[in-house]
């Protein structure tokens, strides 16, 4: 049976913003999912929260073993650590009756890096069995900022000290794009950290579309779309427009039909994800765009998907600016959920745009643009400040704190107007 030495897990791990959470809904729960892609190091952390630990696999061993009888994969000391469990559906249906027969807290963990059909799954698993998201590791957690300014205390309107901080130089924030959140891609070289992703981009066109069922996928065509959208990053691009890049490529033909149905096998794999536009407290007669923006996982991905190293990021300030913002966007996910925040970006049908929209527990809201460094700050304080005049002479709640992340950037501070600059290299939760 494959069960793992736990100890020396808990030996090298290295503490994740989530761990506060999972520790919190093994509290409230039966049992916890923790769901997110692949490498981003979902049962690392299930594991320092566990005290047995199952992995499931695609051996025929295995799913024996749990055909004949499930109590050997649920059978172990508490928290026990179930990972991978999508490999057999039915053991959801195990997780949450056990559950109900124990009657008690934190049983299980369960990990997953794809959402598999509902066939077999009879039960949502509601009041039993909580979810998490876990993504690759923010700037934050891989000691890449030194976490002087706290996302929580910004959104709350508590007030932040003017400081000087040191800036990364241009190379490091592209290293910090190309390299990702990996974990196992911190200690890379310059010159190798782009393997872990790319390794990552080609094993999803060849084999990690097949995991979630059997139905037979024109790969081709899934790459030229994962390329696609790794070109319109940080983008509402529309299903037309993914169509005709595709077409346009090689004359190929495919529907709008087929390219929605491939971006939801990208979305079960966790490593597409949308970024909703906010339509919450505004109150106002401003009409806001309700279409989403589609981000991947981490931007090392859709830089792998370009074939981008840092030596093209570095000659194309467009496309590193894309790649920066989704970096942030990333980073503020990780953020703003780890105190029950939610993230979005706005626009409205003027093209009016905030590249990140925090909303608070209150209702409240908070305003971010991105920028790649300190030159870029007026333009984007006048856009924030255009918005919010905007809003507010149409009776509506205008954001409670407005604010302009910098990637290169040697100061925290307020400015005149209330905007606070703050660089991302010093951001926390």
């Amino acid at each position: 049976m494959p069960e793992v030495n736990l100890e020396r897990i808990k030996k090298n791990y290295k503490k994740r913003i989530i761990d506060g959470k999972i520790k919190k809904y093994l509290s409230l729960f039966g049992a916890v999912l923790v769901e997110g892609p692949k490498w981003c190091g979902k049962t690392w952390s299930s594991a320092y929260q566990s005290n047995s630990f199952y992995l499931i696999t695609t051996s025929d061993s295995t799913r024996h073993f749990a055909e004949l009888s499930s109590d050997v994969i649920l059978n172990g000391k508490t928290p026990r650590l179930i990972d991978e469990w999508q490999v057999i559906p039915s053991i959801w249906d195990d997780v949450r009756i056990e559950v109900d027969l124990r009657g008690e807290k934190g049983q299980f963990v369960l990990t997953g890096s794809s959402r598999p059909d509902r066939n077999g799954v009879i039960h949502s698993g509601i009041g039993r069995i909580a979810k998490l998201k876990m993504r690759t590791m923010s700037l934050y957690e891989s000691n890449n900022s030194t976490g002087d300014v706290s996302l929580f205390d910004l959104c709350n309107g508590i007030k932040i000290k003017d400081k000087m901080v040191k800036s990364p130089t241009i190379e490091e924030l592209a290293n910090y794009i190309v390299r990702g959140g990996w974990p196992g891609n911190l200690n890379a070289s310059e010159e190798d950290m782009y393997v872990v992703p790319s390794s990552y981009a080609n094993s999803i066109k060849e084999e990690e579309i097949y995991r979630l069922n059997e139905k037979m996928y024109d790969t081709k065509k899934m790459a030229m779309l994962l390329r696609s959208l790794a070109r319109n990053e940080c983008s509402n691009v529309s299903y037309k427009t993914l169509v005709n890049d595709i077409t346009n490529c090689d004359g190929s033909s495919i529907i709008v039909e087929t390219v929605s149905d491939y971006i939801e096998v990208f979305k079960k794999l966790f490593i597409i994800e949308d970024l909703e536009a906010y339509s919450g407290n505004i109150r106002s007669d401003v009409k806001l765009r309700k279409t989403p923006k589609r981000h991947f996982c981490d931007p090392s991905l859709a830089c792998a998907f370009l074939n981008i190293k840092q030596k093209e990021l570095l000659n194309d300030y467009n496309t590193f600016g894309l790649m920066f913002e989704s970096l942030v966007v990333r980073d503020f996910k990780i953020y703003a959920e780890s105190f029950g925040s939610n993230v979005y970006y706005y626009q409205d049908y003027k093209d009016k745009e905030i590249d990140i929209v925090v909303e608070n527990q209150d209702s409240s809201w908070c305003a971010f643009e991105v920028k790649l460094g300190d030159n870029k700050v007026e333009e984007a304080a006048n856009n924030l400040n255009s918005i919010k005049n905007k809003i507010e002479s149409s009776g509506g709640i205008p954001p409670k704190v407005m604010g302009v992340i910098v990637g290169i950037g040697k100061y925290i501070y307020q400015r005149q107007d209330g905007i606070y600059v703050v660089p991302i290299t010093a951001l926390r939760p």
